[in-house]
């Protein structure tokens, strides 16, 4: 009973613990945004690991907004296990907050991306989620001087996100 206990005391310090990391993240979103002109190709510089993008190098985002205001994201890679390219289509909309898409590859399960910052002329992005878990740096060409990746890191810092966990995307 009392190693149940203590496993059971483990867990709530640990949830606590994550609890209190989610609160430091500043998840507020540009509060300028026009949708159209973030349209089109972004390269993907940089991003935490998660399973969906493991392994993933040449990796690419294409948004397309349709008439009907629905817009259809399209991201593409390189596996580096199998050397084949992958292509995942999914759908975005509008979110809660200017700045916040949902978006969905798989039917209706919707989560936030959200764009934390932007270039004055939308020449790059650094977005996030409801999760600390997820942070990427996009950019409209495939490198950005070091000037500005400092820029965007010191962003990301200073709203909460551990930026040593970021893997540089080879392009």
């Amino acid at each position: 009973m009392k190693k149940g206990y203590l496993l059971t005391l483990v867990a709530m310090v640990v949830a606590i613990g994550c609890k209190a990391q989610d609160e430091m993240i500043d998840r507020r979103t540009v509060t300028d945004f026009d949708l159209k002109r973030y349209m089109g190709r972004w390269y993907e510089l940089a991003r935490f690991d998660h399973r969906f993008e493991r392994n993933m190098v040449q990796c690419e985002a294409f948004y397309t907004l349709h008439p009907d205001g629905k817009v259809e994201v399209r991201n593409t890679g390189l596996d580096t296990t199998t050397g084949k390219p992958h292509t995942s289509i999914g759908k975005a909309k509008a979110g809660k907050h200017t700045g916040q898409l949902r978006v969905s590859f798989f039917l209706f399960f919707y989560s936030d991306y959200n764009i934390l910052a932007l270039g004055d002329n939308y020449e790059w992005a650094l977005v996030g989620s409801h999760s600390p878990n997820y942070l990427w740096i996009l950019s409209r060409t495939p490198t950005l001087p070091q000037t500005t990746l400092d820029h965007i890191l010191n962003i990301a810092r200073h709203r909460g996100y551990d930026t040593t966990k970021l893997i540089w995307v080879e392009q």
